[in-house]
């Protein structure tokens, strides 16, 4: 397993901001695909294929297909607690399937770094079937004389014949539409802006969050582990118009929940995807930790798992 140890150095520095190369004119160096002047893919996280707990209608303000979207304002952003009862914020980036979808990244044969200005490779996007913003890293060898994008999908991958080798390495990384903010990280060195990709020979963007390093037990299956929250709505969700539409329950003048995750990012059990259960809303005041929200009445359990990276803990 010496590779995947590698990966866990090697990678989150790939994840960073890198220098791409553009297209080389040397008529004995291979074609290579330039990120400068490639086309951004179109990126629609609110359509009825993408979204559940945000879908775009006529009655909410959700942004355009391909807006930029800002996460620092609601309903992307939420104030909870943690389990002792400090505030904590964490990002709301929807409901995500069990399974992570792949994210291939190139090292060439005999280096234990990622190919430098290679950008990463994805096969789906917010929509597509199998689309997850947790992504299972595989690393994919190519020749030792292998210059950077030459390949820019994973049907070039595919074609050529890569070798691949599943790592036990999960990433965060939301895919957004160009100019998309979201200015809050756990981490103080943590890069907040953009990080480009491929997808099917065009140009993707999406964020990274690193607060806590996910990594599996076995790289042949992919599900990303779960850490539990309690919340509470202002309409219980058996009662007409209850449940997520009518939005968490807060404190009378400010927009402090009483949504109780059961980890931070330094605990060991740490994960940003969070199975959700729901307590009755009657229970709200007595609702200020973890124990006292195990004590709350429960109206349903697992009732979806969702993706919110914490990004401040007080």
């Amino acid at each position: 397993m010496k590779t995947i140890n590698l990966m866990l150095s090697a990678f989150m520095l790939l994840f960073l901001f890198t220098q791409c190369e553009d297209n080389n004119d040397d008529d004995n160096m291979p074609m290579t695909y330039n990120p400068d002047d490639a086309e951004v893919v179109s990126v629609d996280r609110f359509s009825e294929d993408a979204g559940n707990l945000f879908v775009r209608t006529d009655e909410n303000d959700l942004p355009d297909p391909n807006e930029p979207i800002d996460f620092d304002q609601a309903p992307f952003i939420t104030k909870g607690l943690s389990p002792s009862g400090g505030m904590v914020q964490y990002y709301n980036f929807d409901v995500m399937p069990v399974e992570a979808a792949p994210i291939y990244v190139l090292f060439r044969d005999g280096e234990d770094t990622p190919v430098e200005g290679q950008l990463n490779i994805i096969n789906v996007i917010p929509g597509d079937e199998g689309y997850n913003d947790f992504w299972h890293v595989n690393k994919v060898t190519v020749p030792a004389d292998y210059v950077a994008n030459e390949v820019a999908s994973a049907a070039e991958i595919m074609e050529r014949g890569y070798t691949m080798e599943p790592t036990n390495m999960l990433v965060n990384c939301p895919v957004v539409p160009k100019g998309s903010t979201a200015d809050m990280r756990f981490g103080v060195d943590e890069e907040t802006g953009l990080v480009s990709g491929w997808y099917k020979k065009q140009v993707v963007m999406y964020f990274t969050f690193a607060e806590k390093q996910l990594t599996l037990s076995d790289p042949s299956m992919p599900d990303v582990p779960l850490s539990d929250i309690m919340v509470s709505f202002n309409i219980n969700p058996d009662e007409d118009g209850g449940g997520p539409p009518s939005g968490f329950m807060t404190e009378e003048g400010n927009m402090q929940t009483h949504n109780v995750v059961e980890t931070v990012p330094t605990d060991d059990a740490y994960s940003p995807f969070w199975l959700v259960n729901i307590y009755d809303n009657a229970d709200f005041d007595m609702v200020s930790d973890w124990s006292s929200a195990m004590d709350a009445t429960i109206l349903a359990e697992g009732a979806a798992m969702v993706n919110c990276p914490i990004v401040s803990v007080q």
